[in-house]
């Protein structure tokens, strides 16, 4: 059971690095980006090329993919991003959802529709035994980094000057603009850390999901759940709904394989009965 509980954490983990950039984006920008598994695939075949093709060190590909998919996402952010801001969530999600699939033929078209993975240095391979618990190596290393990442992101969105910028900016962007603030600069920025983390969380995930052109398409659900059930206004609420749908999934697919699949949607529809707004969601007043 230890067992099964430490894997839930790490899969948590993994769910929560490629999810935050899409709850940064929808919590605090109020941007629909159904486009963001496309920056973790990205991410992840940077990965593949560097370690599998180039003979690049894991360790020092990971990096280069969050910086990769930092300049995809910035690229495209200030060419096509900046000019559907300002309209509606249906044509946000039109205008993404196009992108996904421009992602997904390009890739099928350059890297071929088989699946791949990373082939990992010899240190993260197998497993150790903690007092009779089997803690896989890679699994650990995945916990490690994205508790870290997870830190880093909280402190760096309510302690600093940066985070309060960009608060503001989406708050009153005409009041910000009047106080000093380059709102252009602050929205492009975050959506760049947004993409890159979704890169980094492809990077780490392309052992354990899996890369294939759909991989977007695959968990788009699964960013979304997690957004959903934890609330889009904070980072606290999809950190505890990552680990909390990353244990169920993990559980439900060990005890009940027939049903497993299902837990994670069970999960969610009785949160979202109890909570509509999410875990950590603010509550609207109509």
């Amino acid at each position: 059971m230890l067992t099964i509980l430490f894997d839930g954490v790490a899969y948590g983990m993994l769910l929560f690095v490629l999810a935050c950039g899409l709850a940064v984006t929808l919590g605090l920008m109020n941007f629909v980006n159904l486009a963001h598994g496309a920056f973790a695939m990205a991410g992840g075949y940077v990965t593949v090329v560097l370690v599998n093709r180039l003979g690049v060190p894991f360790f020092a590909a990971l990096p280069l993919a969050f910086v990769a998919s930092a300049a995809i996402g910035l690229m495209l952010e200030r060419t096509l991003y900046v000019h559907v801001y300002a309209k509606s969530h249906l044509d946000q999600v039109l205008f993404t959802i196009g992108l996904v699939f421009m992602a997904v033929a390009a890739v099928d078209y350059t890297m071929g529709s088989q699946q791949q993975f990373v082939l990992l240095p010899e240190i993260l391979q197998g497993r150790i035994d903690v007092r009779g618990v089997g803690v896989g190596k890679y699994r650990l290393l995945i916990i490690v980094i994205c508790g870290l990442l997870s830190v880093a992101l909280q402190l760096t969105l309510t302690r600093t000057r940066f985070g309060s910028r960009l608060r503001a900016a989406v708050d009153d962007a005409r009041v910000a603009r009047g106080l000093g603030i380059n709102v252009n600069a602050v929205f492009a920025s975050t959506f760049a850390v947004g993409s890159g983390l979704a890169g980094l969380g492809g990077a780490l995930g392309a052992e354990i999901l899996g890369l294939d052109p759909i991989f977007p398409l695959k968990y788009m659900i699964y960013f979304l759940i997690v957004v959903t059930v934890g609330g889009a206004s904070s980072i606290t609420g999809p950190f505890l709904a990552s680990l909390l749908l990353g244990i169920g999934d993990v559980a439900g697919k060990y005890y009940i394989p027939k049903l497993g699949a299902f837990v994670i949607y069970t999960i969610m529809i009785v949160v979202l009965i109890v909570r509509p707004q999410g875990l950590f969601g603010r509550v609207t007043s109509r």
